[in-house]
């Protein structure tokens, strides 16, 4: 709990205050950090995220573009998305009311892999509503990611090359063997995408597992469509793959080449999570990608 002046919550108070008059904040409680930003929540109701981009100038910008793309996102998502209530830019600081549910990492484990294919599949409506937006219509608010596949492999290889210690012997052939190998070819257009849509950002009722809401957009962009199903497929297993593909839009051969690079991208991406997750202690990270291994890369 945070209740000091200085420091985070003495900001936070005085942002809160400021930015919105008449709210009176009774607690201030640390939720989570990640790569990209640091949560805390107020009065259990409230969340308040503060960017760890450096530079405040970028950190500024980055905080009222995603303001301004949470708006336009809002317009497109099947599922609820943040809605911002307080943007101090200058501060890195975005808060919105919090969504209802609970992320899926925080729900029972067992029952999360028996409902990964219905889970998968209404994820797999949202990457479909998102996918279909003309990119054009996004100009000006997300940019562009779009690294070359050996780009990925090149970094990934790096990212094994410091946790290969941490790896269960039995998958070290199969990984040395993917690393070894070619990319697959490129996507043949990029789309609007999530680019980031790890479980941890995706939120569940623990009781009837309807998806509640879809959190941290700061990472969208104009990129490959096969990396947030890779992703899925990273955190979720084989069950997950099928019930995107199997509901995409795409034809056959649209369909395998999308599937080749998602399973491309969940290997990769699982590799640089176990190497985040080790470096920076944050085993939940660390312990997702050990267990992912088992399906990216059976013996």
């Amino acid at each position: 709990m945070e209740r000091g002046a200085s420091g985070p919550g003495g900001q936070i108070r005085r942002l809160v205050t400021a930015r919105l008059p008449g709210y009176q904040v009774r607690s201030i409680a640390r939720l989570a950090e990640g790569q990209e930003n640091v949560a805390y929540e107020v009065n259990g109701e409230l969340i308040v995220r503060f960017s760890k981009e450096p530079d405040p100038a970028r950190r500024a910008a980055r905080v009222d573009r995603e303001a301004r793309l949470l708006a336009a996102v809002a317009s497109i998502s099947p599922l609820p998305v943040p809605e911002p209530e307080l943007v101090a830019a200058e501060a890195g600081c975005l808060a919105y009311r919090k969504l209802p549910g609970l992320p899926l990492p925080d729900l029972p484990p067992q029952q999360l892999a028996s409902r990964a294919a219905q889970v998968a599949a209404v994820l797999g409506t949202l990457l479909a509503a998102l996918h279909a937006v003309p990119v054009e219509r996004l100009a000006g608010l997300v940019g562009t990611d779009d690294q070359p596949l050996a780009g990925w492999r090149d970094d990934a290889g790096r990212d094994y090359r410091d946790t290969a210690s941490a790896v269960p012997a039995a998958r070290r052939g199969a990984i040395g063997t993917f690393l070894a190998a070619p990319p697959p070819p490129g996507p043949g257009a990029l789309v609007f995408s999530h680019n980031d849509l790890g479980i941890e950002h995706v939120l569940a009722d623990p009781r009837t597992w309807a998806l509640t809401g879809i959190l941290d957009w700061g990472d969208a962009a104009i990129t490959d469509p096969a990396y947030d199903i890779g992703l899925l497929y990273r955190d979720l297993g084989p069950a997950a793959l099928g019930a995107v593909i199997g509901g995409y839009p795409a034809g056959p051969a649209d369909a395998a080449a999308l599937r080749e690079r998602a399973v491309f991208y969940a290997r990769c991406s699982a590799l640089e999570d176990l190497a985040y997750g080790l470096r920076t202690g944050q085993r939940t990270y660390a312990d997702r990608s050990l267990a992912a291994l088992g399906w990216l890369f059976p013996a």
